[in-house]
């Protein structure tokens, strides 16, 4: 717990001494984006944890398949488990070109347990157009296994996704586009003063002299005019655009991960005058079952007898004290002097907050 609050507090000063962003980092340009392509295939090859008779749709897949290969198979004539039906999804990156690779994952939908060394054949991922941008085919890598049978039976992982690195081969190129005249910047966490800053930062590069071509049009939008010095060259004008240097405003928010004991502060964060006096009182009940013996030769009975102790346990009160300007980083390492846990520290927090001395978002997760 204290080494946990070790790492808190050094997360802390790393963020007061953080440096400016670039523009890469805050915002995107609108339209350059990726694109979620999606396929329904087979995996074959399995040795025999594959889909069992009651998914229908694999052995139709596979009669359909032998069917355009000139081989006539009735469904219901065939039964094999080394075959599994499976979504395939991968994302198109903006730009991409026909030839390029990309990566896929084969998730199976049937009753298959393992896709361990399985190879899906050709199968086309479409958009949500309908056209098929990719084919993707090639050996199904899980990182998993299913071992043994019944009781003794061991699994590793999650056997029944894989991926197919590389395993997609781009036929259509996306359908992402420059846009001509002006540009829209994308904030990728909306804030009034970030896009204004980005804005300002644009009109001094661009523009140092003549009318502004940037203006901020709400906290997640920027606009800019594209000079006639780039009319032809707009991918430099956003490549010199990206290089850009803006200091971020962040909302002062505090994160706390109650499952993990987990706690997460910006260095916007300010506290209020404030004492703090934290205790623990502890109070444990155990009950024991003891066994009543009669005498011999009498006519009692044996019984069980339960007996229940009580204790308290209540620690010293610690006591800590922040004056004004007060800062997160003084309340953490207040609280390290005394000995507080993470979950102390949540509990803390939250108080602080309910009495108005968190000038802070607090958000549960």
């Amino acid at each position: 717990m204290t080494r946990r609050l070790a790492v808190l507090a050094l997360a802390l000063l790393l963020a007061v001494a953080a440096p400016a962003a670039r523009l890469k980092e805050l915002a995107a340009v609108e339209g350059v984006r990726d694109n979620q392509l999606i396929g329904y295939g087979l995996v074959v090859g399995l040795a025999g944890t594959g889909d069992r008779r009651q998914t229908v749709f694999s052995a139709q897949s596979l009669t359909n398949m032998l069917e355009r290969m000139g081989v006539s198979v009735p469904p219901t004539a065939i039964q094999v488990r080394n075959t599994a039906a499976v979504m395939v999804t991968g994302t198109l990156p903006p730009f991409s070109q026909p030839g390029g690779h990309i990566d896929v994952t084969a998730a199976a939908i049937g009753d298959a347990t393992s896709l361990q060394g399985g190879l899906l054949v050709m199968t086309g991922l479409r958009g949500p157009d309908g056209q098929v941008y990719a084919v993707a085919q090639g050996p199904v890598v899980t990182g998993g296994f299913v071992a043994g049978r019944g009781g003794t039976q061991q699994t590793l992982n999650h056997p029944t996704v894989g991926r197919v690195p590389s395993g997609a081969i781009v036929e259509r190129p996306s359908p992402t586009r420059l846009p001509g005249g002006r540009l829209r910047l994308q904030l990728r966490q909306a804030d009034f003063t970030t896009a204004t800053r980005i804005a300002e930062a644009i009109n001094r590069r661009m523009a140092p002299a003549g009318p502004a071509v940037a203006r901020a049009e709400n906290s997640a939008l920027v606009s800019v005019d594209i000079p006639l010095a780039y009319a032809s060259r707009t991918a430099d004008f956003v490549a010199d655009l990206e290089g850009l240097t803006i200091e971020a405003d962040r909302p002062a928010k505090v994160i706390i991960n109650e499952r993990s004991g987990t706690i997460v502060m910006g260095k916007e964060v300010r506290i209020s005058p404030v004492a703090i006096m934290h205790g623990n009182l502890t109070v444990e009940i155990q009950t024991t079952f003891a066994v009543s013996q009669p005498p011999p030769l009498s006519s009692g009975t044996t019984e069980v007898v339960p007996q229940v102790g009580v204790g308290i346990k209540e620690e010293k009160a610690r006591n800590v004290v922040l004056k004004q300007g007060a800062t997160v980083e003084e309340l953490v390492r207040a609280l390290m002097a005394i000995g507080s846990t993470p979950r102390d520290v949540i509990a803390i927090l939250q108080n602080l907050r309910a009495a108005g001395a968190l000038e802070a978002e607090l958000e549960v997760i």
